[in-house]
């Protein structure tokens, strides 16, 4: 049996940096609460916030942890797999990534130590600082890695030159057309992400009667900040969809399911493309709004799919329904949120089970969302790896076999699927445990049948 080694570098580098992205998504969010949190028992000394950061911050060096050890990977991998990628672009997203560790990640690994065990060891502003720069590292990672990221995108600031790219401007390549609007989405994807996960935790607490004016407040405080961020994500998604619709048209047109250049285009809620054939065999459109979301304009013109040759085209059904699935969660998110800020500007005392338990049920929400939405960003750029410039059919590398890549994607998913699983277990071991130290009572009915997800 003959296996592709394009195809099957393509899954493996797939499944191995959506496995990583869940960690960085997770962390950023979580730093930036840590910083809230530890300045806030800086300045009132309310023992809450103490416990609080004490409690998020052994959560957050697990995912780390985690994040660090499935990131590793990714670099070997490029080299490996992706070595004609490597050697192309090297030029460019080599000095780019070095940054993210001369900058980030020394941070992070130089007060990570400090935010952890300090608590006793040095004095409350500066291990309060030490919070600061590790919050600091994972907005620089972002910053490099989104870059890099970006540039794959819009590519700018470069000469071709001997198969090679090659740099002519610094600031234009690391702030590329697509930077500002790629890293603020993600940014505010991460903080809205881990505003779930601690409202969902929170929630957990509630249902089972324990620790209660940490989860009070703490859901509370994690609700109305949902409730912010929320919105600010659909009008940034939008900007960055605007840029999108600017210098890569064909995603646009495979996200909305356009096939055919026409005015006053509708946005599809749903169809079914059929990549053979060229067309959708159903639609549900709403008229004109399409026209109105990318050209602000009833009338303005939507380019389709057929623009390009056959070979240009990303793969549609993957990116429409991605993309769709993307925002119905952000919907979701927005609904909940919004419930819930409601609840607690009108003053309209506890909150109902029922709605705890869709919080609680909703905690990983946000990491799907993330995936949907990188997944239609990535695969929308294909068959690029480098927009117009650089095939993925000519980034891999020329001296592997497909049988090589099947058994490490074997290897690899074994690997990660031991390391989520030993990830999951000491997390609901910290849940468990809560802010206090203490396991609940295993004979408690109430909490034995109001919390079953972070009991497994």
């Amino acid at each position: 049996m003959e296996f592709d080694p394009l195809l099957l570098s393509r899954a493996q580098f797939a499944f191995t940096i959506a496995f990583h992205i869940l960690f960085p998504t997770f962390t950023m969010g979580l730093a930036l609460f840590l910083v809230y949190l530890e300045g806030q028992w800086l300045r009132t000394r309310d023992g809450f916030f103490m416990d609080s950061a004490k409690f998020w911050s052994k959560i957050f060096a697990l995912s780390f942890g985690t994040g660090v050890v499935s990131g590793v990977v990714l670099s070997y991998e490029i080299g490996l797999n992706w070595g004609e990628f490597s050697r192309i672009t090297g030029n460019v997203l080599g000095p780019i990534m070095s940054y993210e560790v001369l900058t980030a990640f020394f941070l992070e690994a130089g007060f990570l130590g400090i935010m952890l065990f300090g608590w006793n060891r040095v004095g409350p502003k500066f291990h309060y600082f030490a919070t600061v720069m590790v919050g600091l590292g994972t907005f620089l990672s972002a910053f490099w890695i989104l870059s890099a990221n970006s540039w794959m995108h819009t590519p700018d600031g470069f000469r071709f030159e001997d198969g090679q790219f090659f740099v002519t401007s610094w600031w234009d390549a690391v702030f590329n057309p697509s930077f500002p609007y790629r890293w603020a989405h993600m940014l505010n994807a991460s903080y809205l992400t881990t505003t779930f996960v601690v409202a969902g935790i929170a929630a957990w607490y509630q249902l089972g009667n324990r620790d209660h004016e940490f989860a009070t407040r703490t859901f509370k405080a994690a609700v109305l900040t949902a409730a912010l961020l929320a919105p600010v994500q659909v009008l940034i998604g939008d900007l960055h969809g605007l840029n999108t619709f600017e210098h890569q048209p064909m995603k646009i047109a495979a996200m909305e399911g356009h096939w055919e250049t026409h005015r006053s285009a509708p946005f599809l809620v749903f169809a079914w493309p059929d990549q053979k054939v060229a067309d959708n065999y159903f639609e549900l459109p709403i008229p004109y709004a399409g026209s109105l979301i990318l050209t602000h304009s009833l009338d303005g013109e939507v380019p389709g799919l057929k623009e390009v040759p056959p070979e240009d085209r990303p793969y549609v059904p993957l990116v429409f329904f991605s993309f769709r699935l993307m925002l119905a969660l952000g919907g979701l998110m927005l609904a909940l949120s919004w419930y819930g800020a409601y609840r607690v500007l009108r003053r309209r005392g506890e909150f109902s089970r029922a709605y705890l338990r869709m919080m609680m049920w909703a905690s990983p929400i946000g990491f799907i969302a993330v995936l949907a939405g990188w997944l239609t960003t990535e695969t929308g750029r294909q068959p690029w790896t480098v927009q117009g410039l650089l095939r993925t059919s000519d980034a891999v590398s020329n001296n592997i076999t497909g049988g090589e890549v099947a058994f490490s994607l074997m290897v690899f998913i074994g690997v990660y699927t031991a390391l989520f699983g030993a990830f999951l277990w000491f997390l609901l071991f910290m849940i468990r445990r809560g802010p206090k130290g203490t396991m609940p009572d295993a004979g408690s009915a109430r909490a034995a049948t109001t919390a079953p997800a972070f009991y497994g």
